[in-house]
């Protein structure tokens, strides 16, 4: 099913690139990427994107005449994405159900995301959609893929994944908006303003506010800062130019977690479950260098204790690569 699933995404992904002038962006999310790398918790996560602007009587634009808000012609960017991430306790040594940590959990999804940028001389404001298709379970692939690369690696094998969450289709819909005030600092291009969101479905329940900032070059046109889960969708497209732009970024965000399937569990079956924490603050941190038609971005987040017995904080990082095409 995992095989089946990859082949058809990369084969979507593919036959995009060869209908419309875009942006293919490769996303690796881990652990590993910070000075405190545990392999534990929100472990790993892979995602490709195609980022394109949609014609006029492209069926995305249909999509958006059926969102409260948005109509046809407000879409300015349109992307589909694949990808897996994968959860597990701090201890992956251990086979027997450690209750007292998050659960093993694998999430393999699809989805549809939709920009919009309105700008004027002092604001610029964002708004996303987002709507992700995925499963939940053993049919994710995520053991399989963590234990063939721990051995590759000659790593210790993960022992516990017999404990994860069962199988369970998921959808999830969201939504995010940033308010960025337009500046200056010296000769550099700043943004900074508040942002609020808020996703529904079987998988996530939550809302969202924060503050970010941006300093750097030409920032009109770039706009590619990567999404951390649980909303990991972003826009990606950036200006091409020759000469060589940069950025850093940063953002403050607190989620109100009505529900998290990830720590509560699968929502029909009896599953490993944790009592989790339903406020969450995450401080994130990143830059970005663009040349011609290639992007590259690196960022580290610290997120406070997602459930009741965590021990402590969680680090893990984020870096992309984006070319035109």
């Amino acid at each position: 099913m995992i095989c089946r699933a990859i082949l058809i995404s990369t084969g979507l992904l593919l036959s995009a690139t060869a209908m419309a002038d875009g942006v293919l962006t490769f996303k690796l999310s881990n652990d590993f990427f910070t000075a405190r790398s545990d392999d534990g918790h929100y472990t790993n996560g892979v995602e490709g994107s195609w980022s394109f602007e949609p014609e006029g009587d492209h069926w995305t634009r249909s999509v958006a005449d059926w969102m409260p808000g948005w109509a046809s012609g407000d879409v300015d960017v349109a992307s589909y994405r694949f990808g897996q991430q994968m959860y597990t306790p701090e201890d992956t040594d251990r086979r027997d159900l450690i209750t007292d940590d998050r659960p093993y959990a694998g999430y393999l999804y699809g989805g549809l995301s939709l920009y919009r940028h309105n700008l004027t001389p002092q604001w610029r404001v964002d708004d996303a959609f987002s709507l992700d298709i995925g499963l939940i379970g053993p049919g994710s692939g995520a053991k399989k893929v963590q234990k063939n690369f721990h051995h590759l690696v000659d790593s210790d094998d993960p022992r516990g994944w017999h404990n994860q969450l069962h199988n369970e289709p998921t959808v999830t819909l969201a939504m995010q908006r940033n308010w960025w005030y337009r500046d200056t600092l010296g000769s550099l291009a700043m943004e900074y303003g508040p942002n609020a969101g808020f996703a529904l479905g079987n998988l996530y329940d939550y809302a969202s506010a924060g503050l970010g900032i941006r300093l750097g070059r030409r920032l009109d046109n770039q706009y590619t800062t990567p999404g951390m889960a649980p909303y990991s969708s972003s826009d990606m497209m950036f200006s091409r130019d020759r000469s060589f732009n940069w950025y850093i970024f940063g953002n403050a965000q607190g989620r109100f977690m009505a529900r998290n399937m990830l720590l509560d569990g699968n929502t029909f079956r009896n599953s490993h479950s944790v009592d989790k924490r339903q406020w969450v603050g995450d401080l994130e941190l990143g830059g970005a260098i663009s040349w011609d038609r290639y992007n590259l971005s690196l960022t580290t987040l610290k997120r406070s204790r997602e459930f009741e017995d965590q021990d402590n904080s969680d680090y893990f990082g984020v870096v992309t690569l984006s070319s035109w095409l």
